[in-house]
């Protein structure tokens, strides 16, 4: 990538790092999109040895360009992003990506169409691990950042995307017991007060 193009990408892909999420860090401030991203991206690379099958250089490029399309539309909710935002965030980045020169134009259209259809281990490892980082921010989160909802939504979220992988349930599972950990001390918290 020629140095304007690559600065101008940049640019954009910094709004990231303003873009805020709906969970918090263990400080106590709001993720932002892109830390999020990274460390889907360093799960990615810390369990390659669990996926001798597949292209894990594939998985961390997917990882690293999920939540792009965030740079445009600011990040929904999982729980309240409709159809509607789905289509307009695609549209912005498919604008976006169509603008940047070859080969990353047809390599990260392609990347995206992959993930969008979820149909090879690469995809699958992505989303697994996209939605199991979010459950991890929120075991790392202070209980009193949740939502309602959130309770149960962070003891099955991502429970459909791991499906295919014993290492990915096992993983979903240890995560599942961190929450509950988490909420059983949360409401042994409350009852001392």
């Amino acid at each position: 990538m020629q140095p304007t193009d690559l600065i101008k990408a940049l640019h954009t892909a910094e709004r990231l790092k303003d873009t805020m999420r709906h969970c918090y860090t263990s400080g106590g401030r709001r993720e932002s999109v892109a830390e999020h991203s990274w460390r889907v991206s360093l799960m990615a690379y810390w369990i390659s040895d669990e996926f001798p099958e597949a292209d894990m250089n594939k998985v961390i490029k997917m990882c690293l360009i999920h939540d792009l399309g965030e740079c445009f539309t600011g990040d929904i909710p999982t729980f309240k992003k409709t159809e509607k935002d789905e289509q307009k965030e695609e549209q912005l980045l498919r604008e976006w990506v169509d603008q940047l020169p070859m080969p990353f134009q047809k390599e990260m259209a392609d990347l995206y169409a992959e993930m969008e259809e979820r149909k090879t281990v690469e995809a699958k490892i992505y989303k697994a691990l996209d939605n199991l980082e979010a459950v991890l921010q929120h075991n790392e989160s202070d209980l009193a950042t949740w939502e309602d909802h959130e309770y149960e939504l962070t003891r099955n979220y991502g429970n459909d995307k791991v499906q295919f992988s014993e290492y990915l349930k096992a993983l979903r599972e240890k995560l599942r017991e961190e929450t509950d950990e988490k909420i059983g001390e949360g409401i042994k918290m409350d009852a001392v007060r």
